[in-house]
């Protein structure tokens, strides 16, 4: 059972990375088309694969995160103690 567990866990890594690439790619495309004097084609390789890690980049934090501070606000108790 762990298997298919550390098994969802890659291939929901896997579908994040290539969402990030795709992302990353529509964005240095969207960028070319709307203005090609400032993106040459002869860079334009190395532009698209170092923005498509940068939204993975920004992906993972932010995921990192969301997590972070939802089990810190699962961790603290409900109600505070009374004195008394």
């Amino acid at each position: 059972m762990e298997f298919g567990r550390q098994k969802s866990k890659a291939l929901r890594e896997w579908i994040i990375f290539s969402i990030s690439l795709g992302l990353g790619a529509h964005i240095v495309l969207g960028l070319m088309l709307h203005s090609p004097d400032s993106w040459p084609l002869e860079s334009l390789w190395i532009d698209a694969i170092l923005i498509s890690f940068s939204v993975y980049v920004v992906v993972q934090l932010s995921r990192s995160l969301w997590w972070f501070f939802r089990s810190h606000l699962n961790s603290e108790p409900s109600s505070p103690p009374e004195d008394g």
